[in-house]
């Protein structure tokens, strides 16, 4: 089978399209023929192998892992002994993941790929892998760090900081299901295609920086940090919620110092004004898979596919989503 590899860290210029033998299922997992794959920030940080720090779990000069890819769509090819919910010819979607980033899992820029049944959901026949491949990581965390770590509540206000982007897609529409009012974050060119997917309002990070708004909320939803999570708290209503998801922009360490200290004082802080500030990793589960499954065919979310790509043009796939300008997803197609 055809794979997308790398065996050092560095830029898309590393990845190469290698030969292998295709992989046989362990006793709970699932081998899947795979149609489509997305790109996610996850992937590019495995890829350069930065912050630096993480390479104690990554790898010190080279990847452990040398395939990427973690969501994913396809066709069921074979099946564990322990596995008894999926068979051959289920059309599935979910992530390869493994229990923890140094775990040697497939990767999904592949022909084929292995992933334990646990990660895996149907696909309803009603939308298609591409649709089902832009789902995984970035609804899941959307949906988790709303419902679970920010606890949002119908007619409660969110702040999206990043919401043309992945998760921030997904994070407005569905907020909006839950019944939120949503502000959304983003630069003009995504103000359209955010007032489709239901932000009642927009700020224009260009012009004006979010945390100088009046206006408090019950939860900021936090993409992209370029703003001290202790001033976006200043934002919050009392007893609101900050929710981290996106990676340190700019020198890494110190954005990581700075997020500790503001952990740190916002934690003194929230004694006395119950706010709360947190840091956020989604889980992949079947349950939550299915839930975004059945919004997707129903037509309460949609996922947003800014571009797609074929196996062979996965380089250029990440030269494109590291330039940050994606809008939505980045969605790798195999024949």
């Amino acid at each position: 089978m055809k794979s997308i590899a790398y065996h050092e860290y560095g830029s898309p210029d590393v990845l190469h399209c290698e030969e292998l033998a295709t992989p046989v299922p362990g006793d709970d997992q699932v081998l899947i023929r795979v149609r489509a794959a997305s790109l996610n920030a996850l992937d590019l940080v495995l890829l350069k192998g930065k912050p630096l720090f993480l390479r104690l779990l990554l790898g010190i000069t080279r990847p452990k892992a040398s395939h990427l890819g973690r969501d994913v769509a396809g066709t069921v090819e074979a099946v564990g002994e322990n596995v008894t919910q999926f068979k051959p010819g289920d059309e599935v979607f979910g992530t390869c993941i493994g229990k923890s980033l140094m775990d040697k899992a497939d990767g999904s820029f592949a022909e084929f790929a292995r992933t334990t049944a646990s990660a895996l959901a149907h696909k309803p026949p009603t939308i298609t892998f591409e649709q089902a491949a832009a789902l995984p990581i970035a609804g899941l965390t959307a949906l988790q760090a709303l419902r679970d770590r920010g606890g949002l509540a119908p007619d409660q206000s969110v702040l999206i900081h990043g919401a043309g982007g992945g998760v921030g897609s997904f994070a407005v529409q569905i907020a909006k299901a839950m019944g939120a009012f949503v502000t959304a974050v983003s630069s003009p060119a995504n103000f359209e295609l955010l007032r489709s997917l239901g932000a009642d309002h927009l700020i224009d990070y260009t012009r004006e920086e979010f945390i100088r708004t009046a206006f408090r909320y019950d939860v900021v939803l936090d993409c992209f940090t370029s703003q001290s999570p202790m001033a976006c708290g200043r934002i919050l209503k009392q007893k609101g919620r900050y929710v981290l998801l996106g990676g340190p922009t700019g020198n890494p360490l110190g954005a990581l110092f700075r997020l500790l200290t503001s952990a740190f004082i916002a934690g003194i802080a929230s004694r006395f004004t119950g706010r709360t500030l947190s840091i956020f990793m989604a889980h992949a589960n079947t349950d939550d898979l299915n839930l975004l499954a059945q919004w997707t065919a129903r037509g309460t979310i949609h996922p947003v596919i800014d571009r797609t790509y074929a196996l062979q043009e996965v380089p250029e796939a990440f030269r494109y989503f590291e330039r940050k300008q994606t809008r939505g997803k980045v969605v790798i197609t195999v024949a």
